[in-house]
């Protein structure tokens, strides 16, 4: 085994008079990748922060290979001091360094280079700093929660940026499709010390779930009431993710529902879609079309959704989405077409904004508003220590303000918060952003009993697929298409993932809030395909399948154990081919999607 170039050895920190690390360890290889996994709280980004050298431990040792580089991603990154977004990334650079690729970076993220970093969102300053530490292709990416602000195109990119990049990757993120495309190894953090598996995330969780119950089954032994106590919230998780086959099976049944309704969406009418005491119709949606500022939002778009589907809406920042739900739920008015709601709807969309929450407020009293110990869930009063276990929070954390959660416990306590709340249609707004893998689990497992509908907007690929019965993706230029089941059978119908909006560098989309929508813009006159288009409509998917049997050949040639160290020279060769196949192929894809919309049209 080469020698690591990184490594940490019984990490010990204590925090808030608590022992937040216990001996964590782990060693990082050139052309390494490792992803970082554990409970939102587990000190995964305090581990990542010491491997960066950014804070001490308490005790420990910590190596770094003299000459080693080693580019941080942090959380909340400070660009201060820069004139443009454009010169903190260019700060990265040292002598020698491709200039162009700051450029090329902050276009791929959706910045132009000019923006001024005073007046640059969270996500946009997070997405300036992911340029920035990926401009000079360090020794060691230490990356915490890369994805997040990120949409599907440009997370889909970041996996190919960083497939092809020499620089060894230490990972966090909840994003268990971007995790099992880029692990080979993983390190869990669990109750203060660290487990190696050497293997990617892709095989972690079967793994972690026999560990628990080889673990559970020795407490048992010992002694069966504190240890159900004591590892109550660990193995609950374990024990709600055995009920996943039965959810499977009853997602693909719905999946199967949902696809023979889209067949026939034309032939349902209103009256007789009518049953039940929420009402079977949600919504109606018939040849509907929105603008502002001359710029269409929606173009055409009809859709039927009733109670108990699961609808995930995709699209690149700026398509829309949030227009489109407020168009389903009635909110909005349609400037041409037809909405017709169902009787009895209550709707509940989910607050994910954090600073609503007052960061000196006990959780108890967040969850409960200041009512007692007890709190109304469908229908029932249930003690608060009880609903503060069903969303993983220990009693004993009653007491502790707001202000001192993590991002993740945050976001969690905004869920239990409004989930309380009595519904049958929810609104959930990337709800999976700072989430840990355990509490996707519990959402997910939530929304697959949740008697209602629920409208889904995420850039989270595997929760739509654990989740959705259809999902409605955009296609540029405000068209909208609806497909059974979730974003893989997405892609398989389409033929692509979701494309990225053409302009670069454009602020995600606000035209929410404009007052005066202007009138749906007059249709595009019809236009054949000359012959050189419809050929290239015959000839493009043979050239993309013959390129992503290319990527898939390059892909696991790179994956070959050893091959920088052993010929460094011809991985740098299979790794500019990758990424210019991934180029020529998302091109072909782009061309081959905007030729489909044109012999639409074409033939009406």
């Amino acid at each position: 085994m080469a020698a690591p170039i990184l490594f940490l050895d019984d990490i010990r920190l204590t925090f808030g008079g608590r022992p937040l690390l216990d001996g964590a360890s782990f060693q990082l290889q050139s052309g390494d990748r490792i992803c970082l996994v554990g409970r939102n709280g587990s000190g995964k980004s305090t581990l990542l922060k010491i491997a960066a050298g950014q804070i001490e431990a308490d005790s420990g040792e910590r190596f770094l290979q003299p000459g080693v580089t080693v580019r941080y991603l942090p959380q909340e990154p400070d660009l201060s001091g820069f004139a443009t977004s454009l010169a903190y990334v260019e700060s990265f650079l040292a002598p020698g360094d491709d200039a162009h690729r700051a450029r090329y970076l902050l276009q791929h993220l959706g910045l132009s280079g000019e923006e001024d970093p005073r007046s640059l969102s969270g996500g946009e300053a997070r997405r300036a700093a992911l340029a920035g530490v990926l401009a000079p292709e360090p020794d060691i990416l230490l990356l915490d929660e890369p994805t997040n602000h990120l949409d599907l195109p440009a997370i889909e990119w970041l996996e190919g940026e960083l497939r092809a990049t020499r620089s060894a990757i230490v990972l966090i993120s909840h994003d268990r499709r971007f995790l099992s495309a880029l692990s080979r190894r993983t390190v869990w953090l669990d109750r203060g010390t660290s487990r190696t598996l050497e293997k990617g995330f892709a095989e972690f969780e079967a793994w972690r779930d026999d560990v628990l119950a080889n673990e559970e089954t020795e407490a048992h032994k010992l002694d069966r009431k504190i240890a159900r106590e004591q590892d109550w919230i660990v193995h609950g998780v374990s024990a709600r993710r055995k009920r996943n086959m039965r959810r499977v099976r009853e997602l693909a049944d719905l999946r199967q529902t949902r696809a023979e309704t889209l067949k026939a969406t034309g032939s349902v009418s209103f009256a007789a879609s009518q049953s039940g005491q929420s009402g079977k119709l949600v919504a109606k949606l018939e040849h509907v079309s929105k603008s502002f500022a001359e710029r269409p939002i929606v173009r055409d778009f009809s859709t039927i959704v009733h109670r108990g589907d699961r609808i995930g809406i995709v699209g690149p920042n700026g398509a829309g989405k949030t227009t489109l739900v407020r168009l389903i739920t009635g909110e909005l008015a349609a400037d041409a077409g037809e909405i017709r709601l169902g009787a009895n709807l209550d709707i509940l969309a989910i607050d994910q904004k954090r600073e609503s929450l007052d960061p000196d407020t006990p959780l108890k009293e967040a969850l409960t508003e200041g009512a007692g110990d007890f709190i109304e869930v469908g229908g029932a009063r249930k003690h608060v220590a009880s609903y503060m276990k069903d969303f993983l929070f220990d009693p004993i954390q009653a007491g502790t303000p707001v202000g001192v959660l993590s991002g993740g416990e945050r976001g969690r306590l905004m869920l239990a918060r409004g989930l309380k709340k009595p519904s049958n249609l929810l609104i959930l707004d990337e709800p999976t952003n700072d989430l840990d893998l355990e509490t996707l689990d519990l959402l997910q497992e939530f929304l697959s009993d949740y008697p209602g509908t629920v409208l889904l907007v995420s850039h989270d690929r595997d929760f739509l697929d654990r989740v959705c019965t259809s999902v409605i993706a955009s296609d540029g230029d405000g068209v909208w298409r609806e497909y059974a089941g979730g974003y893989t059978d997405m892609v398989a119908q389409k033929g692509s993932g979701v494309i990225a909006r053409k302009s670069a560098g454009t602020r995600q989309d606000k035209p929410e809030k404009n007052d005066k929508p202007a009138t749906t813009p007059k249709q595009p006159a019809r236009q054949k395909l000359s012959f050189r288009q419809k050929h290239a409509l015959e000839t493009l998917p043979g050239e993309i399948d013959k390129l992503r049997g290319e990527i898939a050949k390059l892909g696991a040639a790179l994956a070959a154990p050893g091959l920088y160290e052993r010929e460094p020279k011809k991985f740098e060769t299979y790794a500019a081919a990758l990424a210019e196949r991934e180029a020529a192929m998302a091109a072909k894809e782009e061309e081959w999607l905007e030729l489909e919309i044109l012999r639409e049209q074409s033939e009406g």
